[in-house]
């Protein structure tokens, strides 16, 4: 097994990985927004439908 060494005082991430990992994030932020919307949505469709 590998060993990790944390040492202090480097940066965790590069700007360019940070912008990469801001983007992916935002990306996911978005998905998740959509998808709750759509689940709400059709969860409400399906109790329409079963009331009527």
């Amino acid at each position: 097994m590998g060993t990790i060494i944390a040492t202090r005082g480097q940066d965790m991430a590069s700007e360019g990985n940070m912008k990469a990992a801001n983007q992916t994030y935002g990306s996911f932020i978005g998905f998740v927004k959509w998808g709750t919307i759509a689940s709400v949505a059709l969860a409400a469709l399906v109790v329409l439908l079963i009331a009527s």
